[in-house]
């Protein structure tokens, strides 16, 4: 399989890549889990993480928009370096980056990139200074990405849907407006999955009026309110 790159022998954009790979490997990976219907489990992931979002559209339309934005100018600048792999994952304006880079000086000019792109609140660089790295890898990241997003739907008492779940090198990274109390739970469960190697809390806390208040809107069959939460992380 061949990823998403600008050039014959350029710079990848592990965001397309690693979607792309999900979707074609999915239903592979639920098959091998134990305990899991294929069709039943799939719609589970695939479905019911959308039902449950506490953006607001207008917020997931812009984390979308970052996200397509941030890779094309990625590309553009990078696009004859095969030294260089990234991904850009935006929740409610936060742009989370992993991948790799040769240098500290690149990690820093990927970041500043992103942080330009319009609507970016805040900047998460998690850039590793490595070689980028091949389809197993991309593999093992899917399969832990789709094992934890079942070990959270299995837990009745977070709302696993808020959560978005990224994976690199088996490090798993967490996303999502969530109470402290899900936070907390959501990262415990996750580091107990096999082959997450480390967790990275990238949530932003909201209050419990906040989640109610989140809860009140949609059951009434509105759309979220506009909620923006603390994120601990500097």
């Amino acid at each position: 399989m061949k990823w998403p790159v600008s050039s014959s022998t350029g710079f990848v954009s592990r965001t397309f890549a690693l979607r792309a790979f999900s979707l074609l490997m999915l239903p592979l990976f639920v098959l091998t889990l134990p305990g899991c219907f294929p069709v039943v489990a799939t719609g589970m992931v695939a479905g019911a993480m959308s039902i449950s979002d506490r953006r607001t559209t207008g917020a997931q339309a812009e984390d979308q928009a970052i996200e397509l934005k941030a890779a094309s100018r990625l590309r553009d600048r990078f696009s004859s370096d095969k030294a260089i792999s990234t991904s850009v994952v935006s929740f409610n304006r936060t742009a989370l980056i992993t991948g790799s880079a040769p240098d500290a000086a690149t990690k820093l000019e990927i970041g500043e990139i992103v942080a330009k792109v319009e609507n970016v609140r805040q900047v998460v660089n998690e850039i590793q200074l490595d070689r980028p790295t091949g389809t197993m890898s991309y593999t093992q990241d899917v399969y832990v990405t789709t094992r934890v997003k079942l070990t959270l739907l299995d837990r009745r008492t977070i709302n696993a849907n808020a959560i978005k779940i990224v994976t690199e090198s088996s490090t798993v990274y967490l996303m999502g407006l969530v109470t402290e109390k899900e936070a907390n739970e959501a990262a415990s469960l996750t580091a107990r999955v096999p082959g997450v190697r480390r967790v990275v809390r990238a949530f932003e806390i909201i209050t419990e009026d906040q989640r109610r208040a989140i809860e009140r809107a949609v059951e009434s069959g509105g759309s979220p309110p506009e909620t923006r939460g603390q994120n601990p992380r500097p």
